[in-house]
């Protein structure tokens, strides 16, 4: 291993920079130039020799004060190698961010889960469900419970459709997600653009759930890159819950894509209720580093605490 150097984004090599995205051992889409320029406000890079590993850094300011923080739909970021990685080279890494970014608190990916000295890595959970057997034999290892969702889903006559509008599913999502969490318009229309880029590379899907009367009950946007489909963009209308409608939503797409060398990624989760409804599909835990570090000065480290 040689340097580490530290890129401003106006001097990122954004064809180099993706072709190690696409060689990549552990690529994942969040990593793509095109991507993080969509959801990012401001990113920098560090680069190992000529693009031979990769770690984005999205950075902001507040008070004077910057730091780095996690893009909204970027599941997993820090380093992509196109060689496997080490602890000595993830360490290297992590230690060639600048000082100057006072609090950390990003995700990073599964390849870069090691004990680092001085980087206080924890462990998250994600769910991955490989799609390589035929449909018959992926829904046999479903839940009871799931089992149910579904067979009540076909009695009601609900209707999958990959025809589904984006702007239908953004609406559905924001009222989705405000009862979590809020997401501003910015956030969406910012999504928006990642989905029409990933719409020309033909890697993106929707998928709707409907009653017979056209009413849409459950909807996702499905982004793919490595391999990976990423259930990324969820809405989920309420009167859909007592109709198993999400339950079906995933259903079907596993449907669609069974027998296939990819893996249907479920983005999380560490809520246990999450957790046990993407595990009742199959999926297995993939565990991924995440890193929070407070650098701030002590009068003010404990707004951060």
């Amino acid at each position: 291993m040689e340097g580490i150097n530290y890129i401003p984004y106006a001097s990122i090599n954004k064809q180099k920079w993706n072709d190690c995205i696409d060689r990549a051992v552990n690529g994942l889409i969040y990593g793509y130039a095109w991507y993080l320029d969509a959801m990012a406000e401001q990113w920098d890079a560090l680069v190992l020799n000529d693009y031979e590993a990769v770690m984005p850094i999205a950075s902001n300011k507040k008070y004077g004060i910057s730091y780095l923080y996690q893009p909204y739909f970027c599941a997993s970021l820090g380093i992509f190698s196109v060689q496997p990685l080490t602890g000595a080279v993830t360490e290297s890494f992590l230690k060639s961010i600048p000082s100057r970014f006072r609090y950390i608190d990003i995700y990073l990916n599964k390849d870069n889960l090691f004990p680092v000295n001085d980087f206080p890595l924890t462990e998250r959970m994600n769910f991955v469900l490989p799609l390589n057997k035929p449909y018959s034999v992926l829904a046999e290892s479903y839940r009871s419970n799931l089992k149910r969702n579904i067979k009540k889903a076909e009695q009601s006559k609900l209707l999958a459709s990959q025809t589904v509008e984006l702007d239908a599913i953004l609406a559905l999502a924001k009222e989705t997600m405000q009862r979590v969490s809020a997401i501003t318009d910015e956030q969406l229309n910012r999504f928006k653009k990642v989905f029409e880029e990933a719409k020309k590379f033909q890697q993106a899907e929707t998928m709707g759930i409907y009653t017979a009367n056209g009413d849409l009950l459950a909807s996702a946007v499905f982004l793919y890159s490595h391999n990976r489909w990423y259930y990324i963009l969820v809405g989920n209308h309420p009167n859909g819950k007592t109709l198993g409608a999400s339950h079906y939503l995933i259903d079907r797409f596993i449907a669609l894509h069974a027998d296939t060398d990819s893996l249907l990624d479920f983005e999380g989760s560490d809520i246990r209720n999450l957790a046990f409804f993407y595990s009742s599909y199959g999926a297995e835990e993939e565990r991924y580093a995440a890193l929070r570090m407070n650098r701030l000065p002590k009068l003010l480290r404990w707004l951060k605490e």
